[in-house]
This record gives C-alpha cells, sequence and structure tokens, in this order.
C-alpha cells in the first residue's frame, strides 16, 4: 500500500534535508500547506475564494477547509504513488481528518520522528552560518569554514548568521515545538503508527533507515 508520510521533529532535526531525499530518489513529491496557501492567494477557484476570504479578514484557516485544501492537493496524479505532508497535521484532530482521508485514497500513514537530543538541537541552531552570495551553509560547530567566519568559495565575504539563530529564541522555538507537538506524538503514538530514528547521525544513515520504513509493506 503506498503511504503518506509525516517526518515530524523539532527545528534543527533534519526533516528538510531527509525530504529532499526522498523527493529526489523515491519521487515522492513534498506537499507544503503553507506553500499551497500562498499559491491560493492568486488562484481563481471556489475553494481558493474560501480560503483568500478567510484569510484577508484575518481569520485562522479552519480545519474543515484545510482538510479540503489537502485533498484537493493529494488528489492530484503526482501523489498518487505516495507523498511526503509538510505543515499538516498540527493537531489531533486534523491527524483524524488526515486518517479520513488515507482511506479515501487506499493510503495508509507513516509517522516518522526524527528524534534529535536537544543540546545537539541548539548547536545544529546558533552554529549555523551562511554566505550571502552562494547560500553555501556552515556550522562553527560541525562544519566551520576553513577561515573563521569567511566562505571557503568566495574569499573575504564575511558569512551570515541568522538573528533568530541566538541561544534565547533558539530554546523558545524548541520549547514552543515540544509544548504544540506533543499531543500529536501522542496520538501516534496510541495509533501505533509512529517510528522514531535516531537523528544524531549523517543524513545518509537516517535516510537509509526512512526509506526502509517507507518501502516495506509497500
Amino acid at each position: 500500500m503506498w503511504k503518506i508520510i509525516l517526518l515530524m521533529g523539532a527545528p534543527g532535526a533534519g526533516k528538510g534535508t531527509q525530504a529532499r531525499l526522498l523527493q529526489e530518489r523515491l519521487n515522492l513529491p513534498q506537499i507544503s500547506t503553507g506553500d499551497i496557501f500562498r499559491a491560493l492567494r492568486d488562484a481563481r477557484t471556489p475553494l481558493a475564494d474560501e480560503v483568500r476570504a478567510m484569510m484577508e479578514a484575518g481569520q485562522l484557516v479552519s480545519d474543515d477547509l484545510t482538510i479540503r485544501v489537502v485533498r484537493e492537493r493529494t488528489g492530484r496524479d503526482d501523489c498518487k504513488h505516495g507523498y511526503i505532508l509538510d505543515g499538516f497535521p498540527r493537531t489531533p484532530a486534523q491527524a483524524a481528518m488526515l486518517e479520513k482521508l488515507a482511506v479515501e485514497q487506499g493510503k495508509r500513514i507513516q509517522a516518522i520522528l526524527l528524534d534529535v537530543p536537544r543540546e545537539l538541537l541548539e548547536k545544529r541552531m546558533t552554529g549555523r552560518r551562511n554566505c550571502p552570495v552562494c547560500g553555501e551553509i556552515y556550522n562553527i560547530y560541525f562544519r566551520p569554514a576553513k577561515i573563521d567566519n569567511v566562505c571557503d568559495l568566495h574569499p573575504g565575504t564575511q558569512l551570515n548568521h541568522r538573528a533568530d539563530d541566538n541561544p534565547e529564541t533558539v530554546q523558545a522555538r524548541l520549547a514552543t515545538y515540544e509544548e504544540q507537538t506533543h499531543p500529536l506524538l501522542e496520538y501516534y503514538q496510541a495509533s501505533n503508527i509512529l517510528r522514531v530514528v535516531e537523528g544524531a547521525r549523517e543524513p545518509e544513515a537516517i535516510y537509509r533507515d526512512i526509506e526502509d520504513m517507507i518501502t516495506s509493506e509497500r
């Protein structure tokens, strides 16, 4: 049975890297609800009109409307063999809606948690630096530039440090994640569809474990 993949994990856990590898190697599209809503702002369909009206009124898009948007997007041909969901579900109520959609589509949900120690997450985020010219990413703890704070590929170019990658903001982001995501993790644990992957390893080792989970029992 084809699967709906939910990659879960705290900021800095490596979800983006794994989603990109899954897209490249298994041809699974990553469906981001944020991207969908942004695209709907310029679309001219009845569903887009509903979404736009709520957003312009400053209202949160309801769960019912969100699942309709997800159903429409994931019903396209590129999703027929499975897909990765990004940004949905965020609550147990939305998770229950997704289960119904999975049954409609003849797919099975696979929730995968990238488990990374908090100390490592903090170092990954606070240590990030990037080149403003080429976008190359460095980390002062794990992948420092050859010359302190200067891009290896563009000599003389000072690396950027995002303002929100400071220790106080990072700790606040991780605390918010834990508070908001805990109920969803409990939901999937109770449903026995949550699998945990050790996320403090090299990306290729993590990917192999995730691919095994996804491709088994197809």
